[in-house]
């Protein structure tokens, strides 16, 4: 009786587990992990470029508005500050409605998040 106890308790840990890996991971389409990488990697190689060629990031200004279609890339601080929610530091193409997914990356070039 014990070991059938056991059992049931790794085999519901086990989907427990499995849901949390489907939930982290799943979107909408199969292609959007390979694109947000592809989005992630180029806006970090965006970001090193102007970063050297001396723009600065401290209001934390829109770095694409056309980093891949349908994706900005933004600045941002992390934590969030007020700079941030300014309308002339954000991507215009995000607030037009123009592109649909933003990733952000702090004023170090450090991934914030991905949308």
């Amino acid at each position: 009786m014990r070991i059938f106890g056991l059992v049931s308790l790794l085999i519901v840990v086990a989907i427990i587990g499995l849901w949390a890996v489907k939930s982290l991971t799943s979107s909408n389409s199969p292609e959007s992990a390979p694109l947000q990488t592809e989005a992630v990697a180029k806006a970090k190689a965006l970001y090193l470029q102007q970063k050297s060629a001396g723009v600065d990031f401290s209001d934390g200004p829109c770095l694409s508005n056309d980093l891949l279609p349908g994706w900005v890339a933004d600045i941002a601080h992390e934590p969030r500050q007020s700079v941030d929610d300014l309308p002339q530091n954000q991507c215009s193409a995000y607030l037009e409605g123009k592109a649909q997914h933003f990733l952000e990356l702090d004023t170090e070039g450090n991934l914030i998040q991905v949308k």
